[in-house]
């Protein structure tokens, strides 16, 4: 076995514990299993320890981490699912397939907790936007997000772009789903009850994805990925969206006591997870799995074909359950029972195959890596902006920020998803957050996704602190309290102690600001191995945020909405280029120390603006980020067709001002007479207010640094994406 045991991934330590844990040898199939189940993408070998810091109660949490997703409760007998992943490796490999499967998978997510999914959002990373593979990449992951978002009639309603070199091999693929659900609706996977029937619903099994994500997602990339297109999941939109009903349904009926989704690992996960919940066993047998082709035990463990679910019923319900699948055109097939005990049984045509206890797959081993602070940050920390040389033509600076790749308008992506249906969309992509409304109440819910790689190359605390606060930050600016959060951690090998250091950095820095925040972490995933050539990514955290709008007409968005309204500026502007797009894009370094966070500063400038809302005194709001306060002004005015007219008293250099970073700001719109009560809410929290000037005209003019038309900005950035992709 040590050769298939190295072929699979496991190293001798594990295959030896393997040994000791069944008292013999593993026969293939249990090994093909536990190479599985211990992969980093299922057993979170390297990060389960680091992850234990982060908080998970609060009074509204119905569900943390450890189940397919997390879930609130918003109040009036609702709750809110959500999740997100990573399908990185997959889509590097195959980017349709790739990405459309990742959808898919956390679209599952979503429903096996009883939720009907409302939306997706898609943080992706790509790499050199020149460069002929990222242009084919890019295509294929947005055309796969489209494909099969679309067929579901799942609306894509936010999310993030950003492109940089250290992605050129390791594409970032990550999705979020939200569903809305009664409490009451709330299932667990997890298998109770000797003798109840274990039932597989949906697609047949086929050879597609041979351990594509478990396998694909646990090592680094070399000249021999490009082989591995076979082990790629293939998606089919249109059985997922029957599942999706007919899980519901059978909810809804109550005739099921557990529900799990078949993803990485496929059935020997779905199996030995649900038992290991339920602290029972299981008896399967395999040759009652409806198959595409011909397979062997082994294949059909391992297969992570797609659109399967693995549900729990009782026996007296089992025949309506068999009828509901049969309503929707779905296999339904009864392939084994809940046992006592901790076995995992798997018989093939009444031969034993496998006999292991759940428990032992459903929890690997653990891991405490060697960390190391890499020696590379002396080095671009070091780094002192200000000894740069800034371009004297101020405006062009602006319009090449706004046609760059990283800040141009991404509306020829989001209009090719579908981001209207089910009409709950009320606040459309391109704003700070997506809005969508909570049919049958008056309430909305605020979603946004944010991270900042190249602060967190910078200062990996730090950076992961900025990305919690800006995507709390998106949710005030449209009205909403952020109440928790999800997240997926893409990084390097974790086996190298700089790349583990990162990591445990990172993950120190979101515990730190989700507690002061008072925002729990309620699920997550982590994306380890994002190497090519033993080349790094960088760090990676991505934040996906949802909060609460308490009455829809509270909700913001971005744009100006009228002449004749005072332009504010919520929060402090300091001398901060460090890490910035401005640097990045004019100067080409990514150097220097990412912006400071205090959040104290941070917490006060978020109730300010939310309490201004809330009184009807503000009546746009956007958030400071990328680009700085001058890239939030173009786009506020770009959205709203609004000039403004600006005259800023500052101590700083007109580029700092405009294109520095600082954190815990907001470009804020009110009408003369509210200026008072919001200064008033500002100086209880600490919090600085600055009027820069007046909306009208059809030119945005900054003193005499910035003088530019709406309309060439608005074109500048419109037609930027679409000239990048055609290189």
């Amino acid at each position: 076995m040590a050769e298939l045991y190295e072929e699979l991934g496991l190293t001798e330590g594990e295959y030896r514990d393997i040994v000791r844990l069944l008292g013999r040898e593993p026969n293939k199939v249990e090994l093909g299993m536990y190479s599985l189940m211990w992969s980093e993408h299922c057993s979170y070998k390297s990060s389960r320890a680091v992850l234990a810091q982060l908080p998970t109660r609060a009074s509204y949490v119905l569900q943390g981490p450890g189940e397919n997703a997390g879930v609130i409760d918003i109040g009036g007998g609702l709750a809110v699912a959500f999740k997100m992943e990573s399908h990185n490796h997959p889509s590097a490999v195959e980017p349709y397939q790739g990405a459309a499967t990742g959808i898919g998978g956390i679209v599952r997510d979503i429903f096996t907790m009883g939720a009907r999914p409302i939306a997706c959002l898609d943080p992706l990373r790509f790499g050199d936007p020149a460069s002929p593979r990222t242009r084919y990449l890019f295509g294929g992951v947005i055309a796969g997000i489209a494909g099969y978002g679309n067929c579901l009639g799942i609306p894509t309603v936010g999310g993030d772009i950003y492109f940089d070199p250290c992605y050129e091999e390791n594409i970032l693929v990550n999705v979020m789903c939200i569903g809305i659900m009664s409490k009451e609706s709330l299932i667990r996977g997890q298998a109770t009850g000797v003798g109840n029937a274990v039932v597989l619903l949906g697609n047949r099994t086929g050879r597609d994805g041979i351990g594509g994500a478990s396998i694909l997602a646990s090592q680094e990339f070399d000249e021999k990925s490009q082989e591995k297109r076979p082990s790629v999941q293939v998606g089919d939109p249109f059985t997922e969206k029957l599942l999706i009903e007919a899980c519901l349904e059978l909810l809804e009926k109550k005739l099921l006591l557990g529900l799990q989704d078949l993803g990485a690992a496929g059935i020997s996960c779905a199996c030995s997870e649900t038992a290991a919940r339920g602290g029972v066993g299981m008896r399967i047998d395999l040759e009652k799995v409806p198959l595409r082709e011909e397979m062997e035990p082994f294949e059909i463990m391992i297969s992570e074909s797609q659109e399967r679910m693995l549900a729990i019923v009782e026996p007296r319900n089992l025949e309506e359950v068999l009828g509901v699948c049969g309503k929707w055109g779905l296999s339904a097939v009864v392939i084994g029972e809940v046992t006592e005990g901790d076995a995992l049984k798997i018989y093939w045509h009444g031969e034993k195959v496998v006999d292991v206890p759940a428990s032992t797959l459903a929890s690997g081993p653990v891991y405490d890596r060697p960390a190391e602070r890499p020696d590379y940050l002396d080095e671009v920390q070091s780094f002192d902006p200000s000894t740069l040389r800034h371009p004297e033509d101020l405006s062009q600076t602006l319009l090449r920020l706004a046609g760059g790749p990283n800040l141009c308008s991404r509306r020829m992506v989001w209009e090719r998803y579908d981001h209207m249906v089910q009409l709950n969309t009320v606040v459309y992509p391109g704003s700070d957050a997506a809005v969508l409304r909570i049919k049958g109440t008056s309430k909305a819910l605020a979603v946004s996704c944010d991270g900042n790689s190249r602060y967190v190359y910078l200062d990996p605390y730090l950076g992961t602190q900025i990305a919690v606060a800006e995507s709390a930050r998106n949710v005030v600016a449209s009205g909403g309290v952020p109440m928790a959060f999800t997240n997926c951690l893409n990084f390097g090998n974790p086996e190298k102690p700089g790349i583990f250091w990162q990591f445990r950095e990172a993950v120190r820095g979101m515990a730190d600001a989700a507690r002061y925040l008072e925002l729990p972490v309620v699920s997550g995933n982590v994306s380890f191995y994002n190497e090519s050539f033993g080349a790094a990514i960088y760090p990676t955290p991505v934040i996906g945020m949802v909060g609460l709008i308490g009455n829809a007409a509270h909700r913001m968005d971005i744009a100006f909405p009228q002449e004749g309204l005072a332009v504010a500026l919520l929060g402090e502007t300091l001398d901060e280029l460090g890490g910035s797009e401005y640097l990045w894009l004019v100067h080409g370094m990514a150097a220097g120390r990412p912006p400071r966070l205090d959040l104290r500063l941070e917490k006060g400038a978020q109730t300010t603006c939310i309490e201004g809302i809330r009184r009807g005194i503000i009546l746009s709001a956007h958030d400071c980020s990328e680009g700085g306060v001058a890239v939030a002004l173009m786009e506020c005015c770009c959205a709203g067709g609004v000039g403004a007219r600006l005259e800023v008293d500052t101590e700083l250099k007109p580029v700092s001002w405009l294109f520095s970073e600082s954190q815990s700001r907001f470009v804020v719109t009110l009408r003369e007479e509210g200026l008072p009560t919001l200064r008033e809410l500002a100086k209880a929290r600490n919090v600085q207010l600055e009027v820069l000037g007046r909306t009208g005209g059809d030119r945005l003019v900054i003193n005499d640094w910035i003088d530019l038309e709406v309309a060439e900005m608005d074109r500048v950035r419109e037609e930027a994406l679409e000239r990048i992709m055609r290189g």
